[in-house]
């Protein structure tokens, strides 16, 4: 193995340990909210009057396209300069693409709160995980959101942009990190963002097809869980999401527990179909077995994705 490749190991390993050891980092600037400012600044300025549904296409298109070309222009760059330097950025931005300790810790705090501290705490702390009014939650439902958002967003936070790492480099990692904050801001179904969000949305869909089905078998895997497997086969595709079913019903499988059920999104009542059929008292024992296979499965993702791209090739 060459010593590039041997650069690039450290880099990805290295970036793993530092989001299991920080997550997020407050302090530094994350790529993504810059991603979040240039949807905004677009969508403020295209999304009105007449042809919203294809400037909500272009907007999109460009927006990917831009991040894609821009990450292969610096990538590019920093293998003529030094496999130091490529090993670096790789790192850099692999540690920006992936968010799994922060969405454990975030699942975590919403049921020590609820614990604690009662419901109407509970209400709050769900809220900055979730889209749908958490105003009526009862303390069931509060820990019922956790579970369903956190295995949700294993797909769409670790296996996806991994999987898209392991394709495409950072640059893929990057195009897709755009693709999913385009949905989370603008891919809704509501007055504002039916026409506008469209094809956000789809493109969303299309780029999670493979990782969401990856997570769903990599999570029954990783908890050795039969009943995740016949969950994921017979609820998976039930969701109005063509992709948040998978692992959600997987989830529900390994925990034995029920998801879906109506919520209120952005004011209008979604009604989403049950996925499981024991409507049993969620308990915290369930958010530590959550916990497993969450770092079970991105440390799987992260062997996959170095043996795949650097060890094999």
């Amino acid at each position: 193995m060459d010593e590039s490749k041997v650069l690039m190991i450290i880099a990805v390993v290295g970036a793993y340990v530092l989001d299991l050891i920080f997550g997020d980092p407050v302090r530094l600037p994350h790529p993504i909210v810059y991603f979040g400012k240039a949807i905004s600044f677009f969508e403020k300025r295209m999304n009105k009057g007449d042809y919203r549904l294809l400037k909500g296409a272009v907007t999109a298109l460009m927006l990917i396209a831009m991040v894609y070309v821009l990450f292969v222009a610096l990538m590019h760059w920093s293998e003529l300069v030094s496999p130091i330097l490529t090993a670096v950025i790789t790192g850099f931005f692999f540690f920006f693409g992936l968010a799994n300790k922060t969405l454990i810790k975030e699942g975590v705090a919403v049921f020590k709160v609820v614990q604690k501290e009662g419901v109407e705490a509970g209400r709050k702390q769900i809220s900055r995980i979730v889209g749908r009014d958490t105003s009526q939650l009862s303390g069931q439902q509060i820990k019922k959101a956790a579970l369903e958002t956190m295995a949700e967003n294993l797909s769409d936070g670790v296996v996806a942009p991994v999987f898209w790492f392991a394709l495409l480099g950072v640059p893929g990692m990057m195009a897709y990190k755009m693709i999913n904050t385009l949905d989370s801001m603008i891919g809704y179904k509501n007055e504002r963002y039916i026409y506008f969000g469209r094809v956000a949305a789809y493109i969303d869909d299309v780029a999670n097809y493979i990782p969401a089905r990856l997570t769903a078998l990599l999570m029954v895997l990783v908890a050795c869980s039969y009943r995740g497997v016949r969950f994921v086969f017979k609820y998976g595709n039930r969701h109005s999401s063509p992709n948040a079913g998978y692992p959600e019903s997987a989830l529900a499988g390994i925990l034995n527990v029920q998801f879906g059920g109506s919520n209120v999104y952005h004011g209008q009542l979604v009604d989403k179909p049950f996925i499981g059929d024991n409507n049993r008292f969620l308990e915290y024992a369930d958010i530590k077995r959550t916990v497993y296979v969450n770092h079970a499965v991105t440390a799987v993702c992260i062997l996959l994705c170095v043996i795949g791209r650097y060890i094999i090739q």
